[in-house]
């Protein structure tokens, strides 16, 4: 081949290449919008002829500004990021560990030093809407900004004069360990640039008042696609996989897309609005992790007609199937402990130690509903992930009228869970999982159980 003959091919190779890059990166950020799906056409709040969606349900339209940002702030799940672990509430401090370093939240209380005490109403608005810090530091994405952009001023302010009507807590936050270039915050511009509309929110003219409330619900304030929708290379949310299943502090937040096989499309109205409200649905399992603080902080304080209205949005989002989770959730194991699956005796003695009594060896649950195992998408899915933040994390529904699971991760050694949470389900799910002890050791150090040391 001719000089001449090699440079036009490298031409045309570095020329596809481009076409190939810019190709992607087209398809990254034109990325519809959260309510693309929906038939309607968006208008904004001013011209919307509906009852409005936005604001405090009917019930507390008459409360004072604290009361209806109390119901806001408890929607929006502020206290659950914002408090570490033994902490105040709102005090900030929480951890979240990321593959590039721990971010630790902030302390949202009124203390004027080390919390939210001097901000002005504008430099609150600036932060929730855009990201942007009342001294001008750029907030990393954490913190659901793009989610909270469509919160209303009036919402927005209601929450802070909630949050300025609690006692101040004087703490310093640790600071940030990202690595570089993962530590400059300025490049959080760009980011916002691209992913951040800075729009308020616009109901769909055609939906129902209702399915309104309901995407006001779900996609602003309780900005569940943070966690339930997949995220592109730049973590941007891909709404093309809307709802189909993300990650959230190493749980697997599962598909609450409408397919039927992999999402919540076989719930009921009623399975779901209670899942939400209580944490529990018969059949269909007991939430834990983020999801169960989730209820336990926000969702159920929620009024019956707002969960309603977060049903009927979630049940139009259209089905997308997770491609990493069977369709068909396993039935009723054998009574018998003779029956189940092989080479794991190390787990099936701790099941029969620690589990069975609650569980029972049907995996139906032996005193409440609670303990059923079969129908739960965690014992279902064979990364085991859940089951083994569970065994590790337990389940702690935060009062005494809930059932709870006791914490395993300060007894068990990392072999041990991964043994039990593989034999868990070989015997309950559809699909064996192979977790390994590298796997949990990864996912203690997100959940933070520390083991206590014992002879082995």
């Amino acid at each position: 081949m001719s000089a001449k003959a090699a440079l036009i091919t490298l031409a045309g190779l570095a020329a596809i290449v481009v076409v190939v890059g810019l190709g992607f990166l087209g398809w990254v950020l034109l990325q519809p919008g959260p309510m693309a799906f929906a038939n309607g056409k968006p208008v904004s709040l001013t011209s919307y002829q509906g009852h409005s969606p936005t604001g405090v349900p009917t019930e507390l339209a008459n409360a004072d500004l604290v009361a209806r940002g109390r119901y806001l702030t408890r929607a929006a799940d502020c206290e659950a990021c914002h408090t570490a672990k033994g902490g105040k509430p709102f005090a900030g401090g929480r951890p979240f560990s990321l593959p590039f370093g721990t971010l630790y939240s902030p302390n949202i209380t009124p203390d004027r030093e080390t919390g939210i005490g001097g901000w002005t109403d504008a430099e609150f608005l600036r932060a929730v809407h855009q990201g942007v810090s009342r001294d001008g530091t750029r907030l990393y994405p954490a913190f659901p900004y793009a989610s909270y952009t469509m919160l209303t001023d009036d919402d927005v302010l209601a929450i802070k004069a909630y949050l300025l009507s609690l006692p101040a807590v004087r703490r310093e936050n640790p600071p940030n360990t990202f690595r570089f270039p993962y530590n400059q915050r300025w490049l959080m511009v760009f980011w916002a640039l691209l992913f951040n509309s800075n729009d308020r929110f616009k109901p769909i003219d055609g939906q129902s008042s209702e399915w309104n409330r309901g995407a006001y619900l779900v996609e602003a304030v309780a900005h569940c696609g943070e966690c339930h929708t997949p995220r592109t290379l730049l973590q941007s949310l891909d709404n093309r996989l809307k709802f189909s299943g993300g990650v959230a502090e190493g749980w697997n937040a599962y598909n609450i897309s409408s397919d039927k096989g992999t999402g919540i499309g076989n719930w009921t109205p009623e399975e779901l609005a209670s899942y939400l409200s209580s944490g529990h649905a018969n059949g269909r399992g007991t939430a834990g992790g983020p999801m169960a603080e989730a209820v336990d902080l926000s969702f159920r304080y929620l009024t019956a007609p707002d969960i309603a209205a977060m049903v009927t949005y979630l049940k139009s989002v259209p089905a997308i199937k997770s491609e990493n989770i069977p369709d068909r959730l396993a039935e009723a194991a054998s009574p018998s402990h003779s029956i189940g699956p092989p080479g794991y005796p190390v787990g099936k003695r701790i099941f029969e130690g620690v589990c069975a009594s609650c569980h029972s060896w049907t995996g139906k649950g032996a005193i409440r509903a609670e303990a059923q195992l079969t129908g739960s998408r965690a014992v279902n899915d064979p990364s085991a992930m859940n089951v083994a933040q569970m065994v590790l994390s337990g389940i702690n529904h935060g009062s005494e009228d809930k059932a709870g699971m006791p914490a395993f991760g300060a007894i068990f050694t990392d072999a041990e869970v991964a043994a039990v949470s593989n034999y868990v389900t070989g015997r309950f799910g559809s699909e064996p999982s192979h977790i390994d002890a590298a796997d949990v050791a990864r996912l203690r150090q997100q959940s933070g159980a520390t083991l206590t040391a014992r002879d082995h």
